[in-house]
């Protein structure tokens, strides 16, 4: 049972990077590639960070929309705010699996 909530973490894991991918239309990584080093906790740390960014650009861009600069449509900003939310909500379910999966472990018999 564990080993499917690791599988499915990393399912949930790969589909965050697809979808952070997508929205800053960087290149697809595919899973056949060799990831760069670090290993999990790496990787966790630089989709949390780009996560992060996305939400603070997207604030970026409200604050100036607001403020009336001609160079920032509404399109944009509500296309960046969505992509932003999606990114959060994405983050929000890798956590919840990976507390799922160590309270698990957690009350495995040794």
């Amino acid at each position: 049972m564990a080993i499917q909530n690791i599988s499915a973490i990393e399912n949930m894991l790969s589909q965050m990077r697809a979808v952070a991918q997508a929205a800053s239309a960087g290149p697809v990584r595919t899973p056949n590639m060799v990831p760069d080093s670090g290993g999990f906790a790496a990787e966790l740390a630089r989709s949390l960070g780009r996560v992060a960014e996305m939400q603070n650009s997207s604030a970026a861009q409200t604050r100036a929309f607001q403020a009336g600069d001609a160079d920032v449509s509404l399109n944009n900003v509500m296309i960046d705010m969505q992509k932003a939310g999606i990114a959060f909500q994405a983050t929000v379910q890798v956590r919840n699996r990976l507390v799922a999966a160590y309270q698990e472990i957690a009350s495995m018999a040794v």
